[in-house]
């Protein structure tokens, strides 16, 4: 396993950017594929978007689909999620996980390592 740190979560209003980034241990990570999910009050936590080992192949909720782009710098053992035009209902806190295969995947039930979450509020 990796272990993950988010960070760049914050409060915006709508119609704004943000830049996650998901920072991980271990010389693995290029190995790995990753996503990035989304849980906000009273609701399950789901999948937003996802990015295969290489960065070549991604997958993305029809949510924010043409909003959001996920993105790798294995050099960096950082992956990135860039939002823009941001809704309130983008409202949430953020995870981004890594699974032990180079297939990108929505299912959050084939990560093997989750960090540990960073806040994302959008204003009206």
């Amino acid at each position: 396993q990796v272990q993950l740190v988010e960070s760049g979560g914050g409060l915006v209003q709508a119609g704004g950017s943000l830049r996650l980034s998901c920072t991980a241990s271990g010389r693995t990570f290029s190995t790995y594929a990753m996503g990035w999910f989304r849980q906000a009050p009273g609701k399950e936590r789901e999948f937003v978007a996802t990015i295969d080992w290489s960065g070549f192949t991604t997958y993305y909720a029809d949510s924010v689909k043409g909003r959001f782009t996920i993105s790798r710098d294995n050099a960096k053992n950082t992956g990135y999620l860039q939002m823009t035009s941001l809704k309130p209902e983008d409202t949430a806190v953020y995870y981004c996980a890594a699974r032990r295969s180079s297939q990108a995947a929505s299912n959050a039930r084939l990560y093997d390592s989750w960090g540990q979450g960073t806040q994302v509020t959008v204003s009206s």
